[in-house]
């Protein structure tokens, strides 16, 4: 197997394995009582996702890519681990916030109030990159800035809901 397959096969299963995390925890969360919120957004989201990453294999499968380039995604998949378990089960693709539920503060949310938005911004550059697509990487930054410009007001929107509900 080329590395270009390689790195893209492992994206490819690290995606679909969160998304069935994602659905595990969205279900404990809706069965607990928590409502989504922002949910008209969400196939803007999935589809530029999911363009992005069937992108990446059509052009990049048989490239070489650049060492140091993916270094740096693999620092990011120790930050994206970071969220992930800092959230546990309250982590999910989709905005769904537990009623009376308290901010966390903890982890990577002490320094920034959406690190794993950061890290998959900075996935969805860095990996072309890594294939030396800078063209694609600067197209689906912007198109990923417009999309999480709305997931984030939306975010904020639920938080301070819920927050409101709890005092």
């Amino acid at each position: 197997m080329n590395p270009g397959v390689a790195v893209l096969a492992f994206v490819t299963l690290q995606r679909l394995g969160e998304l069935l995390w994602s659905r595990r925890n969205a279900a404990g969360l809706i069965v607990a009582g928590a409502v989504e919120h922002g949910a008209g957004h969400y196939p803007a989201l999935v589809a530029l996702h999911v363009c992005w990453l069937c992108g990446m294999w059509l052009l990049a499968w048989n490239r070489q890519p650049v060492w140091g380039w993916l270094a740096v995604y693999a620092g990011l998949q120790a930050l994206r681990a970071w969220v992930l378990m800092t959230l546990g089960r309250r982590w999910t693709t989709r905005i769904i916030v537990p009623a009376g539920s308290e901010l966390v503060g903890t982890g990577p949310y002490r320094f920034i109030s959406h690190p794993n938005y950061a890290v998959v911004a900075a996935e969805i550059a860095i990996l072309p990159l890594a294939f030396g697509l800078i063209g694609y990487a600067l197209l689906f930054t912007v198109l990923n800035a417009a999309v999480l410009m709305v997931r984030i007001r939306a975010e904020n929107a639920a938080l301070v809901l819920v927050q409101d509900d709890a005092r």
